[in-house]
């Protein structure tokens, strides 16, 4: 009962802090959705330790056992979309292969670049110390 009771409060936190999203949003105008910036905010203020993660971790690991039943009303809403998937199913395949490749060589371009950064920097440490 006592974890029940810990839950809703932590997930109504979480709800004020999607709230504040949207309503900065709202008021200063932003082009982003207020849930993207609600999470920005709950990041920023796990971050800084103003918020500490025992705050929002029951509700958080709550939402993430469960997370697959908020894909459902997804996966029913596609299928209103079967008859565009059937005319245009090899566009957007392409368009998904392709963007998930460029994506993938583009994570790994920088990737490489960074680690060759610092092994270039830890052997530049090595021959100044010796």
């Amino acid at each position: 009962m006592k974890k029940t009771l810990i839950i809703f409060i932590q997930l109504f936190f979480l709800w004020l802090i999607n709230e504040v999203g949207y309503l900065l949003v709202g008021v200063f105008n932003l082009p982003l959705p207020g849930n993207v910036l609600g999470m920005v905010i709950l990041f920023g203020l796990l971050l800084t330790g103003v918020i500490p993660l025992k705050w929002v971790e029951e509700a958080s690991t709550f939402l993430i056992k469960h997370l697959a039943f908020f894909f459902i009303p997804i996966a029913v809403g596609l299928m209103n979309f079967g008859p565009l998937f059937l005319q245009n199913g090899i566009s957007l395949l392409i368009v998904i292969i392709g963007s998930a490749a460029i994506g993938i060589y583009v994570t790994g371009a920088i990737s490489q670049s960074l680690a060759e950064k610092k092994v270039g920097a830890e052997n530049d440490r090595s021959r100044h110390s010796a």
